[in-house]
């Protein structure tokens, strides 16, 4: 049972289950009770997975700062870049949707610099080589490059929530799930302050 749990393919199936009705609805064809159709009303759900697992990553460390003894903070850490590319995942399927749902290429390109449009643009072309650079052979080939490359998913996070402030206009649901990471990722820079000025007296 603990290999199992433990195991790479179920961790991925369960973070592939809140996909598997939204692909269901869109191959179905299904509308939902407004009328609207798949293509739409699952735009921002997609978004939403994609905002939680990259969230999930990002609060892993200050966690760990938090809880260095937990266990599950360190199974989740050793775990952390499936997290990542989940996130990329959903990403990619929102932004499909959302290419769809607009029908054609001159009506993408015609609200492309709306300030909630491009944000969001510019969060999936930040993510994308982080994505693919999330393997052990990028790890060893790029070195301490490779961190650095990775910081650029604060960027990536920062574009995601204005994105969602401007398009779905609900800052009520983007504070809930920024919030928290705000706060974590305050504490882990005065904790890193702090050591280094301690480091230095």
């Amino acid at each position: 049972m603990v290999q199992i749990l433990n195991s790479r393919i179920t961790l991925w199936f369960l973070m592939m289950l809140p996909a598997m009705p939204m692909v269901a609805a869109l191959a179905m064809g299904g509308v939902d009770d407004q009328g609207r159709a798949a293509t739409e009303f699952l735009l921002h759900p997609t978004g939403e997975f994609s905002a939680r697992f990259m969230l999930l990553a990002l609060a892993l460390t200050p966690l760990r700062m938090i809880f260095p003894t937990s266990r599950i903070v360190r199974w989740l850490m050793a775990r952390r870049r499936y997290f990542g590319l989940a996130a990329f995942a959903y990403a990619v399927f929102h932004t499909v949707l959302y290419v769809l749902d607009m029908g054609d290429l001159k009506t993408v390109l015609g609200e492309f610099w709306s300030l909630g449009i491009w944000t969001g643009w510019l969060a999936l072309f930040i993510f994308a080589p982080l994505a693919i650079t999330s393997n052990d052979w990028s790890v060893r080939r790029l070195g301490q490059n490779w961190k650095r490359l990775q910081q650029f998913v604060y960027l990536s996070a920062v574009a995601t929530l204005v994105h969602w402030l401007f398009v779905h206009n609900n800052i009520g649901g983007a504070l809930v799930h920024f919030l928290p990471i705000a706060a974590l990722e305050t504490y882990r820079i005065w904790r890193s302050f702090r050591k280094t000025r301690l480091q230095s007296i």
